[in-house]
This record gives structure tokens, C-alpha cells and sequence, in this order.
């Protein structure tokens, strides 16, 4: 490219010719002048952005920084404020754990003190300064909901153990397994045997035990009392209504101390040793009986020792 340049003062013209370098070379410097320009200003918004005077001046530099920091201001505080949140679903969570703990470790006979469920877990490790790097927000975040995760699901399994062991704790204390009175052997036992009274042989659907008149009689187990009444040969009866069609009998009494529809407990006292009805002496004529049917008490009763 040829430029001519023409003056009044002089009678020649002059020519300048323009290559392909020197417009790379003004393209260049135009390029590095918008650059410097550019890093200047961004500079001088960062480093005296609070001293302008000028407010539309002060308005285009300060704005965007504002905005950008009040953004990253409440994202931050959004976040905190998930986790503040998460935080106390999971300390009310360890309550709950601490409780549980403590139920199950009294169910299965453990002394709670053994685990000072009320107290932080010693703890020990290497020197801080060794190794000691710094969590960002995002790891944090990420194991805070690791650990939720893994406390919702000690959670299930600590909580279907303890309905488990309520549950054989419940079955123990309904099923007739405690001794009625307090001795370890029978007078007579459950089968065929010859009747005291006839001499002839019969078939026995409990065990008796011998005791002295006025001795405690203790239920078996828990239940509803469905008889308690004289009966023509047991004489004062009582019965026991455990649940599952199974029935517990105490016969021969001298007194009977519960009434019909009344709860007892598993070794509530509920009448006294006697000889009333078809019997030869003082003794406890004890069934157990599942659906109507005589059952061996030996098979349910716990002894002594």
C-alpha cells in the first residue's frame, strides 16, 4: 500500500509505502495498547475502587463487585445453612442413638456404664502439624452427609434389634415358665399314674406340688384371669389366660386372692396353697393347656437353679 502526502509548503509530494509487516506491527501495537488499558483499569477498580469520588465512575466499578461478592455471600450462607440444619437432624439423632444404646445394653443385661454412651470416645492420633491439611467447604459437605447417612442407617438396624429383643422379653413374660410355687420337684407328675382316690390307673393332665397349706401361688406368667371360681373336683380354681389359646391352671386352693377379667403379672401372687375339691391333701394342681388340650408343664417351667 502506497500513501502520497501532498503540502502547500512544499512542491514535492511524498510517498509512504505500507507492507504486510507494518500493518502486523500497528495491529500489534493497537492489540497491546487495548491490553494495557484493560489490565490498568481492572487494577485500579480493584486497588482504589473504595477512594473514587465520582459517583457514575465509583458506580461502574464498585457494582460488579459488589454484586459478585453479595452472590457468593449468599450462596455461602445458603449452604451453611443446609448444613446447620443437617447438623441438627443428626444430633438429635445421636440422642436417640445414646437412648437406644442405653435400653438395649440394660435388655441384654450389659451395664450401660460399660459403654458411657453420655460420653465422647477417647481418641488419639499424630501430631497435628504432621500431615495437617486444611478441609475445603466441598469435603466437608461431603462427609457431613456420609456421616448422616451412616447414623440413619445404625439407626435401622439398632432400632429392628431393639423391637427384637422387646419382643422376646414380652414372649418370656407371657409364656408360663415361672415355677407357681416356690419348690424344685414334684409330688405327682404329668401322665398315667394310679389315681390316690380310685386306686385305678388314670391318665394326670398336670403336675401337683406339695406345700403347706397357705403357701403363695405365683402365676407362670403374665395374662388375664378368665376362671377364678369353685370348682365341683379342682375346688377354688384359678386360670390364666396367656395368649395363643395358651391357658395356665391352679387348683386346690385354700384362698383365691384374683377376680375374673383381672391383669396379673408374671409371679403376682394370685391365691394359697389348700386341699379344696377331689384332693387328699394340701397341694397345687398345675396345667398349662394350648387350645383346650393338656400340655407337659415340665416342657415350659423354669426350676430354681
Amino acid at each position: 500500500m502506497n500513501i502520497i502526502l501532498i503540502s502547500n509548503k512544499s512542491a514535492r509530494a511524498k510517498k509512504i509505502t505500507l507492507t504486510g509487516i507494518h500493518f502486523t506491527l500497528i495491529i500489534s501495537a493497537l492489540l497491546f495498547i487495548v491490553m494495557m488499558l484493560s489490565l490498568s483499569l481492572n487494577f485500579f477498580s480493584l486497588r482504589y475502587a473504595d477512594s473514587v469520588e465520582a459517583p457514575l465512575l465509583r458506580t461502574l466499578l464498585v457494582n460488579p463487585q459488589e454484586e459478585r461478592h453479595q452472590k457468593d455471600q449468599m450462596h455461602m450462607h445458603d449452604n451453611l445453612n443446609v448444613m446447620a440444619a443437617k447438623l441438627g437432624q443428626m444430633q438429635a439423632q445421636l440422642l436417640r442413638l445414646d437412648a437406644l444404646g442405653g435400653r438395649l445394653a440394660e435388655t441384654s443385661g450389659i451395664d450401660p456404664q460399660d459403654f458411657l454412651f453420655s460420653e465422647l470416645p477417647g481418641q488419639g492420633g499424630a501430631h497435628p502439624a504432621l500431615h495437617a491439611e486444611a478441609m475445603t467447604f466441598s469435603e466437608f459437605d461431603e462427609k457431613l452427609h456420609e456421616l448422616s447417612y451412616m447414623l440413619d442407617e445404625r439407626t435401622e438396624v439398632l432400632g429392628a434389634l431393639d423391637s427384637f429383643l422387646r419382643g422376646d422379653r414380652l414372649t418370656k413374660r407371657v409364656m408360663p415358665s415361672s415355677m407357681p410355687v416356690d419348690t424344685d420337684w414334684y409330688s405327682s407328675g404329668y401322665g398315667y399314674r394310679i389315681d390316690p382316690i380310685t386306686g385305678k390307673r388314670a391318665f394326670h393332665q398336670g403336675v401337683d406340688f406339695a406345700a403347706k397349706a397357705g403357701t403363695p401361688i405365683k402365676a407362670a406368667a403374665g395374662g388375664v384371669v378368665v376362671y377364678s371360681d369353685h370348682h365341683a373336683e379342682y375346688g377354688n380354681m384359678v386360670e390364666i389366660d396367656h395368649g395363643d389359646d395358651l391357658v395356665s391352671r391352679y387348683a386346690h386352693a385354700s384362698k383365691r386372692l384374683v377376680n375374673l377379667g383381672q391383669v396379673v403379672l408374671q409371679g403376682q401372687k394370685i391365691a394359697e396353697v389348700g386341699s379344696t375339691g377331689r384332693s387328699t391333701g394340701a397341694h397345687l394342681h398345675f396345667e398349662i393347656r394350648h387350645k383346650g388340650k393338656p400340655q407337659n408343664p415340665s416342657r415350659f417351667l423354669k426350676r430354681p437353679g
